[in-house]
């Protein structure tokens, strides 16, 4: 499935480029950037387009106005009730692909969480591999206070946060705090709203600093051996030190480390 959406056609996304450093922002402040289909396509295809670029190094993902994301549109909403069951799963499979195309990205993906995060909003937290947010912000996985349930995003939220806390969250539909967000591993630094965009930037500097395709590699890594056994990953895991060890990135790292100087990736002293 591939959607063919121009970044100079984007309705909904402010996208920019800031040397290795890609910033994607959901910008509809004005309905506190919930997700509509318009919405899905896009993020679909923004995603499509940055994972062939290899001069990208690390995303930045955040919403414009006061909310990083709401949830699902209303005016969306409203249109799905008319829908047949036919016309939901079709609705339904173009969002799950662009959550699975977020989470499969071969860079590094930063959540800039502010305001709240709710429902969806809640699921593009989940698919982030590092996710900041400030104090304020609300968390919740709202579903069924609508009479409907987190089931697109449910597969990459329990990856989070494991079958505990859905149980609670999934079937309250309770609203809850960073803190809490942080506690269940949704999140991963909590700040104050001053010190949200010096937080995102050092977790950015941290991800430069680390040789790009380990990055990638390493991201691969815990998809592939997360729910294996030692000894079913044992060969898996084996071969992937292996063949980082003889890469050229590989290389380059551990001469850079035996010569005390920095690797090529981050440039001279």
């Amino acid at each position: 499935m591939t959607t063919s959406i121009e970044p100079s056609q984007y309705e909904h996304l402010l996208t920019r480029r800031d040397g290795p450093i890609e910033h994607v922002t959901l910008n509809r402040p004005d309905v506190r950037n919930a997700i509509n289909d318009q919405t899905i396509a896009e993020l679909t295809a923004w995603a499509e387009t940055i994972r062939n670029q290899r001069d990208a190094r690390v995303v930045v993902l955040s919403g414009s106005g006061k909310t990083f994301c709401a949830g699902a549109d209303v005016a969306w909403m409203s249109r799905t009730i008319q829908y047949t069951e036919e016309q939901n799963l079709r609705d339904a499979l173009a969002m799950s692909h662009m959550f699975a195309g977020l989470d499969s990205l071969p860079i590094p993906l930063i959540g800039r969480v502010h305001g709240a995060a709710l429902g969806g909003g809640a699921g593009l937290a989940a698919v982030c591999d590092v996710v900041v947010a400030e104090a304020e912000a609300q968390f919740g996985f709202t579903e069924v206070k609508l009479g409907i349930v987190p089931a697109v995003i449910s597969p990459f939220v329990l990856a989070k946060i494991g079958r505990s806390a859905a149980r609670e969250l999934f079937l309250t539909g309770a609203r809850f705090p960073a803190s809490r967000a942080r506690e269940i591993g949704l999140v991963h630094r909590v700040v104050d709203r001053d010190g949200l965009d010096a937080a995102v930037a050092e977790v950015v500097r941290e991800f430069l600093e680390a040789g790009p395709e380990a990055v990638a590699a390493a991201k691969s890594l815990v998809a592939r051996v997360w729910g294996r056994s030692v000894s079913a990953a044992a060969e898996l895991t084996a071969g992937a030190i292996a063949s980082r060890r003889v890469s050229s990135e590989g290389q380059e790292g551990l001469r850079a480390f035996l010569d005390k100087r920095p690797p090529s990736w981050r440039g001279p002293a």
